[in-house]
């Protein structure tokens, strides 16, 4: 089947930090032009979609707004479809943002979620306060299950760690590699996974996910993972490429 629909990750594929891929900028365009149905894909929580567009513009690649879906907007997608209307969060202002939106009040009174993203500010008190109302039987949701970023930035699964190990309670994760992101980004795009296609630079989170969606897979190796890690997982991706700049699936 013609694929109409492309999911793509942002870190390791199109850019590494603020810095362009070589031959990235390309590859959007070709896409955009062949008027592929496009939308980026990221587990990151603190930037909104205008910040993303900016960040791209910045490295020289126009995108719309409306291309840029994050783990902030999914878990937002996410708890709308669940009981409750009261969180609190730890994170920054995207991640708030989005949830008052979705109509949720934030606040540290009896919330029916305790929700985890990225932050610099985190400290004592939060952790405290996270690992009572989860303890108390507020439902653990957390943006993404990744530890760290550049430079070991503690990311969003290094947060939770600790709030963890008090309560004896997981957070259930939104981000890649579940299943969820995937869906709700195909939503988002009113795409389907049979015409979809997911481009991805990390073995365990982007193309993982992917299987479990049921999208084609296509693994970059200008990030994470490369060819000799392959042989270390269960599953293969349906596709290898130097670059995005070589994919020819369209």
């Amino acid at each position: 089947m013609q694929k109409t629909n492309l999911i793509c990750d942002i870190d390791g594929v199109i850019l590494h930090n603020n810095d362009l891929i070589p031959g990235a900028d390309v590859f959007v365009r070709r896409v955009l032009e062949q008027n592929i149905n496009l939308l980026f894909l990221t587990n990151y929580p603190a930037q909104t979609p205008k910040d993303l567009q900016n960040r791209f513009y910045s490295a020289g690649i126009e995108v719309p707004e409306n291309c840029f879906y994050t783990s902030a907007m999914a878990t937002a997608d996410f708890l709308k479809r669940q009981s409750g209307e009261k969180a609190y969060v730890i994170g920054e202002g995207a991640l708030i943002h989005e949830l008052y939106k979705a109509g949720f009040t934030i606040t540290d009174i009896d919330p029916d979620f305790v929700v985890v993203g990225e932050t610099r500010n985190y400290n004592w008190s939060m952790i405290q306060m996270a690992a009572r109302f989860v303890a108390d039987g507020a439902r653990f949701i957390a943006t993404n299950p990744d530890t760290h970023g550049p430079q070991m930035h503690p990311a969003c699964g290094a947060l939770c760690a600790p709030i963890e190990r008090m309560t004896g309670k997981k957070p259930f994760y939104v981000g890649k590699p579940s299943a969820w992101i995937v869906r709700a980004a195909l939503n988002h795009m009113d795409a389907h996974s049979e015409n979809t296609l997911i481009v991805g630079d990390n073995l365990r989170t982007d193309i993982l996910a992917g299987f479990q969606a049921g999208l084609e897979t296509v693994l970059v190796l200008t990030g994470v993972s490369q060819v000799a890690d392959i042989d270390k997982m269960p599953f293969r991706p349906q596709h290898i490429y130097s670059s995005v700049n070589e994919i020819d699936l369209f």
